[in-house]
Formats: C-alpha cells, sequence, structure tokens
C-alpha cells in the first residue's frame, strides 16, 4: 500500500510529492489504522482559495483533494506523517505563471 501526498499552489506554484510505502514502515499496523479512519467520501467541496496550497491524498482506491484549511484532524496526521517519513520531489508549476 503507498499514501501519495502532493501539495500544490502558494505563491510560487511548485507542487511537491511525498511517497510512503506503507508496508515498508516499522509501524505499519498504526498507518494501515490512520488510512482506514479518515473520512475519504466525506470531504466537502471548498472554494478557490488564490495563493494557498491545496492537498491531494491518494491511497487507492481512495483519493481525496483538500484545501489548506481543510487539512485538520486525521487529515493533518496522516499529511505531517508522511512528510516527515520522506522528502518530497519537486515539480514544476502547477499552474501558468503571467
Amino acid at each position: 500500500m503507498e499514501v501519495i501526498v502532493s501539495r500544490s499552489g502558494g505563491l510560487a506554484g511548485i507542487r511537491l510529492v511525498w511517497e510512503v510505502a506503507v508496508d515498508d514502515q516499522p509501524d505499519r499496523d498504526d498507518w494501515v489504522l490512520l488510512i482506514e479512519e479518515l473520512p475519504w467520501s466525506a470531504v466537502p467541496p471548498a472554494p478557490p482559495e488564490p495563493d494557498r496550497f491545496v492537498y491531494r491524498i491518494e491511497c487507492a482506491p481512495h483519493r481525496a483533494t483538500l484545501a489548506e484549511r481543510q487539512v485538520t484532524g486525521p487529515w493533518r496526521t496522516l499529511v505531517d506523517r508522511v512528510r516527515e517519513t520522506t522528502e518530497p520531489r519537486r515539480q514544476g508549476p502547477s499552474r501558468p505563471r503571467s
């Protein structure tokens, strides 16, 4: 099982992507429990917020897109854990710059 967190937006528009192979983690069961408890189907749509981050969280078959202000509670726990476990990969701007 893999967890992929990508963060895009912000002033620079740089996308960062973190990937964690849960099965390789020494605390695998804790990861699985956290992932299973996330409210995957209850993420309300959020209006776009200029120059704010947007997080896309994937763990097949689940996928959620959250505005920065929605990354709270168990979502924040997962995002922080993923970011502490691995280094990000940088991608180019996520939107055209003018």
